[in-house]
């Protein structure tokens, strides 16, 4: 199906437990369009290098400002003289999540959290190890806007914003062949990590939930996510979702029998090894349940010498 939207996939490899990310590599109006870019690393750079040789790269689409899509942005940019666009919203947090004004802020969000102290120090570490991997920072030259039509390979795509993952991701859509690129809205096999990370959007799943509306309309047939194989039935893999985020907030109710933290209930929730990183993910992910619930009147949460504490009404 890829060869017949005259798209390519470019399989990045990531050295994470999820181990791969989706790029792609497609003509658009002048020249060759690529979408989203990997982290700023020597196997990402080597990889570009041999897919992308001389050929004239005029546009560089990031469909999130997340380290594995935006990280080697600013160096292909430089390297093609092309063309970046993303969403604004994403634009910005991008350029300023790895800077000192926004991580000087992750050790008093880890006390909120209840958090150990070395646990918190070395979340807080991680990330900062990011910035290489995300830096030279790219110029956006362009904002995308809702509606926005854009030319991948063979066919235009609109593109449709779907806000819940990051607070800015976008996703493009061509109604003629039911295609979606899905990003990381919508994955096959496991579901898009729904956090929140103590800045933008106070209710990330309420969000989330709401873009899986929106999309559900469009009825796509195929879709092509960023990490996984591309499949079929939009509709069929979002329900799975939602029934997901049903029983991830029914566990999240029953472990607040009595006020517990962000760190208790991130135990319960995850009760398997995690690494240091995925640790992150998991902490942003019990906050976003806890917080959708708490909007949705179901849990209470107080705050005793600055830490949260939440209870099931």
């Amino acid at each position: 199906m890829l060869d017949q939207l005259e798209v390519e996939l470019i399989q990045l490899k990531l050295p994470f437990r999820l181990n791969h990310v989706n790029c792609f590599v497609a003509e658009g109006y002048d020249g060759y369009v690529v979408i989203d870019a990997g982290l700023h690393d020597d196997l990402t750079v080597k990889r570009w290098n041999d897919v992308l040789g001389d050929k004239e790269v005029t546009d560089i689409y990031i469909t999130h400002y997340h380290p594995d899509h935006f990280g080697y942005a600013g160096g292909l940019q430089q390297k093609y003289d092309a063309r970046v666009s993303m969403s604004e919203t994403d634009a910005n947090d991008g350029l300023n999540a790895w800077e000192d004004d926004f991580l000087s802020t992750l050790l008093g969000n880890y006390k909120r959290c209840n958090i150990p102290e070395h646990i918190a120090k070395e979340m807080y570490e991680n990330t900062v190890s990011f910035h290489p991997k995300v830096t030279p920072y790219p110029k956006i030259d362009h904002y995308f806007r809702e509606h926005d039509r854009v030319k991948i390979g063979k066919y235009e795509y609109e593109v449709i914003f779907t806000p819940g993952h990051s607070d800015g991701l976008i996703t493009f859509y061509n109604d003629e062949k039911k295609v979606l690129f899905s990003t990381d809205h919508i994955l096959p096999h496991i579901t898009p990590n729904i956090s929140y990370w103590f800045h933008g959007d106070p209710n990330p799943l309420k969000t989330y939930l709401h873009s899986l509306e929106k999309v559900r309309k469009l009825e796509a047939e195929y879709v092509i996510p960023s990490h996984g194989k591309p499949f079929h039935d939009a509709n069929k893999r979002i329900d799975e979702i939602i029934a997901h985020h049903d029983n991830r907030l029914n566990e999240t109710l029953k472990a607040l029998k009595e006020y517990r933290t962000v760190y208790d209930v991130c135990n319960q929730l995850f009760d398997f090894q995690l690494t240091i990183h995925e640790t992150r993910f998991a902490i942003g992910e019990t906050v976003a349940h806890l917080e959708y619930l708490r909007y949705r009147g179901e849990v209470i949460r107080d705050e005793i010498d600055g830490v949260w504490l939440y209870e099931k009404k």
